[in-house]
């Protein structure tokens, strides 16, 4: 079957396909069932799509920590959760647990282990240079309980102004950007080049083609000067801390 075939029939562009097939794109949970339907596979795509599922990491997002290892330089923006470099492992375990309502104990802890062994590259020896902008929302909006959120808002305080890191926090003030779709993460390379990975809720896309990584960073550093500075973000987060609620008086 051609690739304009399949187009017409899954309705999703030659594009996207050719990207679904060379794996520069996550396959969308809709796709297989449309493809046993075009193929007439009898469930074999969705089988399929479901063990890829169950691995720790998918072969996109293992290419992107392939090149995060080689990062002088680590650049992301967050519009929902706190990034998983910078979790503590209660929020990790926390936000799992929601994203994965049918993950069993042994997966989560799986993946806990697999986070927890990714953070090392912030402590690494020469330690990348690290930056994020938060919007407000992240620091808001509970993964867990108000002791993980305080746990987690206490080491963003400290990380938001180190020799090696910095947080910006982006408030609600600032309204939309073109940001605002998904979360981004810009790489800088040990040979100087950039790279970007931009992830939704089930799509994760690897960015290496140069015009298209410019006009990220672009999009990205407009963004971090309307952010407030690192100082002020500090406080921010540390606000955000000192209103949570008491655990037993919420």
């Amino acid at each position: 079957m051609s690739l304009e075939a399949l187009a017409e029939i899954t309705k999703f562009s030659k594009s996207s396909l050719a990207r679904f097939e060379t794996a520069e794109s996550m396959i969308p949970p809709e796709l297989p069932p449309m493809l046993d339907v075009a193929f007439g596979t009898d469930g074999i795509f969705g089988k399929l799509y479901a063990l890829a599922r169950h691995e720790i990491h998918p072969d996109k997002f293992r290419r992107r920590m392939e090149l995060e290892a080689r990062a002088i330089r680590i650049r992301e923006y967050s519009p929902q959760i706190v990034p998983g470099l910078l979790q503590t492992p209660a929020y990790a375990e926390a936000q799992f647990r929601v994203h994965l309502p049918d993950a069993s104990d042994d997966e989560v802890e799986k993946l806990l282990m697999a986070r927890l062994s990714r953070q090392e590259l912030l402590s690494k020896e020469p330690q990348p240079h690290y930056a994020a902008i938060l919007d407000e929302g992240v620091l808001r909006r509970r993964y867990g309980s108000w002791a993980v959120m305080r746990e987690q808002l206490s080491r963003l305080t400290a990380l938001a102004l180190t020799p090696a890191s910095f947080v910006q926090v982006l408030s609600f003030e600032h309204g939309g950007h073109a940001l605002a779709g998904g979360a981004l993460s810009l790489l800088t390379l040990d040979d100087d080049s950039p790279v970007a990975y931009e992830e939704a809720t089930t799509t994760g896309t690897l960015v290496e083609e140069k015009e298209e990584v410019r006009a990220r960073i672009r999009a990205y550093d407009l963004l971090s000067a309307s952010a407030l500075s690192p100082e002020k973000s500090a406080d921010f987060i540390r606000s955000v801390l000192e209103a949570l609620p008491d655990e037993h008086n919420p």
